[in-house]
């Protein structure tokens, strides 16, 4: 069997000053997160997704004038602290979607860490390259270590302006001297989410991991975000693996 890792960003990349901070004050954390399939899953979830979507968010969709297979919502605009608060369909559709994932052999991924390093210091690509290295760390351990026998995966991210890089930095992992991570088949694919209901869904799973994270790194500075353990996080707990965010 194989596993396809659906991962997107959540937080921010860049340096992370304070919330009063006039420039660097959009989030403490940034990292990965997304859902991981057997891939005999994956088009049946594409399905399912693509319809809760299209019933959860039938308005804006409607209002778009777009196809709903390349209308797209951002999961830093789905879950805000307004939406989570107001409407009980989301935090139901949220449950769903963590129940259904677990259902279908799978389970949530996230790997993160807190920001600490001053703005003349932090490096977006390098901050980037270390989270990528973790995640496929992880995955490649989980392959390994928890499946019986062994199994492998394929990883799919969101496009990104430094695919390259990322490409380069995973082929070092694949391939290295020591530690190589044997069950990557192949480098990263890199996709345009708004064509693929998989990554839509990886995306809205970050943009909750990024508030939740949020919470976590600095509790008294997005109290707001309490919201989101309230409703999410023992639910999420149960349902990731070998996931976490470094605070």
């Amino acid at each position: 069997m194989t596993y396809f890792a659906y991962l997107d960003e959540f937080g921010h990349i860049g340096p992370y000053v304070s919330r009063q901070d006039p420039r660097h004050n959009d989030s403490p954390v940034f990292g990965l997160a997304g859902f991981v399939l057997p891939s005999e899953e994956v088009r049946g979830f594409g399905t399912w997704f693509f319809q809760r979507k299209c019933e959860l968010l039938a308005f804006e969709i409607d209002r778009s004038k777009q196809h709903p297979a390349r209308w797209e919502k951002k999961g830093s605009s789905l879950y805000t602290v307004t939406n989570v608060t107001r409407y009980a369909e989301l935090r139901k559709f949220t449950n769903r979607l963590l129940n259904k994932i677990v259902a279908l052999d799978g389970f949530i991924f996230y790997v993160g860490i807190q920001k600490t390093e001053p703005p003349g210091v932090h490096n977006p690509n390098r901050l980037f390259q270390a989270i990528l290295r973790e995640a496929i760390r992880r995955l490649d351990e989980c392959c390994d270590l928890d499946c019986q026998p062994p199994e492998d995966f394929v990883l799919i991210l969101d496009e990104h302006d430094q695919r390259s890089e990322l490409i380069t930095e995973a082929a070092r992992s694949m391939y290295a001297r020591e530690e190589p991570r044997r069950h990557l088949i192949e480098p990263p694919f890199h996709l345009e989410s708004h064509r693929y209901q998989t990554l839509q869904a990886a995306d809205w799973i970050a943009g909750l991991v990024g508030r939740l994270a949020a919470a976590w790194a600095d509790a008294d500075t997005y109290p707001e975000n309490e919201v989101f353990r309230r409703y999410f996080e023992d639910r999420l707990n149960t349902a990731s693996h070998r996931s976490g965010v470094r605070t």
